[in-house]
């Protein structure tokens, strides 16, 4: 049996429409995260972003923890979880408060975040983040650290993320009923920021692409932060779904050949190489169908023609319509296909690349892909620990802190299960 976890420990958990996947880490003296375990299931009580089927979702994060324990070794009692459902919002409040010209002291940063938190009004909805980002001193913006400066006024810029609160709900409620305790819902493209984007890029202003598989989330970050962000309910399952429809076969086989076989751009070859085309019928002695590579890109690039139209309209919605100077970075599962950056450089006329997570030690290639960037990002997240002006003195909230009670309902649910 795996022992207790030992402090620090860092347990991030991305409950996708395709997979939920599971990491634990832990951070070294010198603040790299290493990685002790990974662990991936198939999600079939999610979809797009939201979960439909309670039972089935509970049953895959379960899984997927317990998978990266064994590799760890460890127990684990508390994690740190995703959410990536469409309706979430991002603004920036800004607040300003009179100082008289002394200088800038603790209390008076405290006071300023205090008056944060009172300030927040989501309007009905849930806040996911409310982050002090930047200050300001009589004005002149982008001050990271006040303490000891003379102003006559402080300000702050707090980063809000909110979204409607039952798909929050529903996710927690999952993760709990799985016998972990939540430490945090993170907004699932703050996270992916962290894992794929440099500081200086956020700083700079980039645009966020992240293709799940029943959903893309497009954010764009400027001056460090996430300033806007919005969903497109289309992603790489909809493209699977398109190639099982227009020959007739099985997902399973969809799924296996767009991954081998598939391609966002044609070459005069791919008129000459074949497929084989599984069939969905159950009769053994129906004819085998085949199809060109060229028949598979076209279907492929029907899709991909409607979503990069969407993501070029979103990115217009959001300020980022100018593709002069412009940056797009394609992170997800579907970034995996083939010559994509290449079809949504042409199609968007701006400098498109794929980004994997990056400065981690230990992990698996096999989760080192696009597809886990979220994951990646949510420890990023974690280890950063981030100041949120909710826990200033705040009242009771979604998140809280681990009990010993969860890792025993664990041990009790797995011993009921084998025994």
């Amino acid at each position: 049996m795996a022992k207790a976890a030992p402090e620090g420990l860092i347990t991030a958990l991305d409950v996708g429409s395709s997979k939920v996947s599971a990491l634990i880490a832990q951070r070294s003296d010198d603040g790299e995260l290493m990685v002790l375990g990974t662990g991936q299931r198939e999600s079939r009580g999610v979809k797009r972003g939201y979960v439909v089927d309670m039972a089935a979702t509970e049953q895959a994060i379960r899984e997927a923890v317990e998978q990266a324990e064994r590799l760890a070794g460890f127990n684990i009692e508390d994690v740190w979880v995703s959410f990536s459902a469409g309706g979430m919002s991002s603004e920036v409040v800004k607040l300003e408060v009179e100082l008289g010209g002394h200088r800038v002291e603790q209390a008076d940063v405290d006071e300023l975040l205090k008056a944060g938190r009172d300030a927040l009004n989501p309007g009905g909805k849930m806040v996911l983040h409310a982050q002090p980002t930047r200050y300001t001193l009589d004005g002149l913006p982008g001050v990271k650290r006040p303490l000891g400066l003379h102003a006559d006024r402080l300000g702050v810029d707090i980063h809000v993320v909110s979204t409607e609160g039952s798909p929050v709900r529903n996710l927690d409620l999952c993760v709990r009923s799985a016998h972990l305790e939540v430490r945090s819902i993170i907004a699932a493209p703050v996270a992916t920021g962290l894992a794929c984007l440099t500081e200086e890029e956020r700083e700079l202003g980039v645009a966020l692409v992240e293709i799940g598989a029943g959903l893309t989330n497009v954010s764009v970050f400027r001056g460090g932060v996430l300033t806007g962000l919005g969903s497109i309910p289309m992603g790489s399952a909809d493209i699977t779904d398109d190639i099982a429809s227009a020959f007739a076969a099985p997902r399973a086989w969809a799924e296996r050949t767009k991954c081998y076989h598939g391609s966002a751009n044609m070459s005069p070859r791919d008129n000459h190489d074949t497929i084989e085309v599984a069939s969905a019928s159950s009769d053994e002695n129906a004819e085998t169908a085949r199809i060109t590579k060229a028949q598979l890109i076209a279907v492929i690039r029907q899709r991909l023609e409607r979503l990069i139209a969407e993501i070029g309209a979103e990115l217009s919605r959001l300020g980022f319509g100018d593709p002069v100077g412009r940056q797009i970075v394609l992170t997800g599962g579907g970034a995996e296909l083939k010559g994509i950056a290449d079809y949504a450089q042409q199609a968007l006329g701006s400098a498109v690349r794929v980004e994997r997570p990056r400065g981690f030690a230990g992990l698996p290639e096999a989760h080192s892909g696009p597809q886990f960037a979220t994951m990646a990002g949510i420890a990023r997240f974690a280890a950063a620990d981030p100041v949120d002006v909710r826990s200033i003195h705040a009242p009771h909230q979604l998140v809280t802190r681990a009990n010993t009670g969860a890792l025993l309902g664990r041990l009790w649910q797995a011993f009921r299960s084998n025994y």
